[in-house]
């Protein structure tokens, strides 16, 4: 992350919950929900596959969870759990993200309509999916980082995940109404981007005290499939800019992850003062070649990628998989500032064996 050459490429994945549950074998109640668990099954990723870091993604659990149980059954897709509070929570086995459904449903607000003082005065959710929160408890706010760091020591990277500003206005109002306020009322979206960035920003200054490495500014809403360029520079970049100079200043590493085709803004990304960026997915499921991005990046930072995780790993031979592994490690490390990694997340049939490959390649080419 440093940029300079390391004896070895270091290689982390970051997993999708649904890989990680197939892969541990736990209740998906107690790994969303309890902080040891999570914590536990982090812990026991990376020995699985050696990685040389953890990604926490979420934090902020609440250690009395249970406590808020009215019922909580097993169910033929995963477990189900009714609050307290009459809201129903259906948590998945393997491929889907939990299904919150709150006691009174409601729209999403028009942005037209909406008034900045029904903004958040505090940053206690994490947007996971449309519809789909994950609160963070405010007197536990980041035990999980220093859970982890006690039990891998100092040997491993570990990344805390921050949420761009841009996700925070699309998960208020809806996908659509976002992108269509971005030319309505372009004014009015920017007070909203820049109210969830001061929020950010501070979660993120607390979160370097907690004693990690690097933090993820998860922007999976900034690719090419969804704006322009010139939208990225005017809606995305100034606000994760704050966010990542401020992550900087405090001697913690600050990486932009974005989804898809970002060929049309590799640059504009470094414009934001990141440390580094993730995913450069490749074609087909992004449009980045790894050779080209090097030359267009070299020396202004990291970068982390970019093995296809859906159409390789699940699907490609053993044969494939090390041939491909090989030549992104070739072209990698030239330079030095490269960690190995799946493009995005690890799709969750993935099987345990094919990404093993991956750490078989960096022993032997890396």
């Amino acid at each position: 992350m440093n940029c300079g050459t390391p004896d070895r490429v270091p290689i982390m994945c970051q997993l999708s919950i649904g890989h990680m549950l197939l892969q541990l074998g736990v209740s998906p109640a107690e790994f969303w929900h309890d902080p040891g668990v999570f914590a536990q099954g982090l812990v026991r990723l990376r020995e699985i596959y050696d990685f040389d870091g953890i990604l926490v993604s979420l934090h902020g659990h609440d250690p009395g969870w249970k406590s808020h149980i009215r019922i909580r059954r097993t169910v033929e897709t995963g477990e189900e759990i009714v609050w307290n509070n009459g809201e129903n929570t259906t948590l998945y086995l393997s491929d889907e993200l939990p299904r919150h459904i709150p006691l009174e449903r409601t729209l999403k607000p028009s942005l037209q309509e909406f008034r900045e003082h029904e903004l958040p005065g505090t940053l206690d959710y994490i947007p996971v999916s449309q519809g789909l929160h994950f609160r963070i408890h405010p007197e536990h706010t980041f035990d999980i980082f220093h859970t982890v760091r006690r039990q891998v020591g100092e040997e491993y990277s570990i990344h805390g995940e921050v949420t761009s500003p841009f996700d925070y206005f699309i998960d208020l109002f809806g996908v659509q109404e976002s992108l269509i306020s971005l030319i309505d009322h372009p004014d009015k979206s920017k007070l909203m981007l820049i109210h969830f960035t001061k929020l950010i920003r501070q979660l993120a200054r607390e979160m370097c005290d907690a004693g990690i490495d690097a933090i993820k500014i998860s922007s999976p809403f900034a690719g090419s499939g969804f704006i322009s360029p010139s939208f990225y520079r005017e809606f995305v970049l100034p606000f994760e800019r704050e966010i990542a100079l401020a992550i900087r200043a405090k001697h913690v590493h600050a990486y932009t992850h974005t989804c898809g085709a970002i060929a049309d803004r590799l640059e504009l990304m470094f414009d934001a003062g990141v440390s580094g960026i993730e995913c450069l997915d490749p074609p087909p499921l992004g449009n980045v070649e790894l050779e080209e991005a090097k030359g267009r990046t070299h020396g202004r930072g990291f970068i982390k990628g970019n093995v296809d995780s859906v159409n390789l790993l699940l699907s490609g031979t053993q044969e494939e998989i090390l041939a491909d592994a090989k030549r992104r490690i070739e072209i990698g490390k030239q330079g030095g500032g490269f960690i190995f990694s799946t493009a995005c997340s690890v799709a969750p049939h993935v099987r345990r064996d094919r990404l093993l490959l991956l750490r078989e390649a960096v022993d032997r080419w890396g």
